[in-house]
């Protein structure tokens, strides 16, 4: 159950960067509520994975999906480049997400 809730936590991040996105430098009202609502859930939510997987490993998984994500929805919905050495840089992180989840109480 806690790699769901990392897993949440880590989507929460994703919409966090998009929302602050669309704030605009905090110009725009509404989409920097979202950011912050994004930010604060994302953050408990890593909190409550965090008491049930070792922190490093929580805190490296949200970040990764975070990254990861962030990545993939700036190539596939805003155009930005799908160059194969970008998307290997996402697969080498996808990776070490996947093997620290292997790993998880192992060593």
């Amino acid at each position: 159950m806690a790699w769901f809730v990392l897993a949440a936590a880590g989507f929460f991040e994703i919409a966090m960067a998009f929302a602050l996105k669309s704030a605009e430098g905090w110009t725009r009202l509404w989409p920097s509520v979202a950011g912050l609502g994004c930010a604060l859930a994302s953050v408990v939510l890593l909190t409550l994975a965090a008491k049930r997987i070792p922190v490093t490993t929580a805190y490296t998984v949200w970040t990764g999906i975070g990254a990861i994500g962030v990545s993939l929805v700036g190539i596939v919905g805003f155009g930005e480049s799908p160059h194969p050495l970008r998307l290997l840089c996402i697969a080498s992180v996808f990776a070490g997400i996947m093997g620290l989840h292997l790993l998880d109480g192992q060593v």
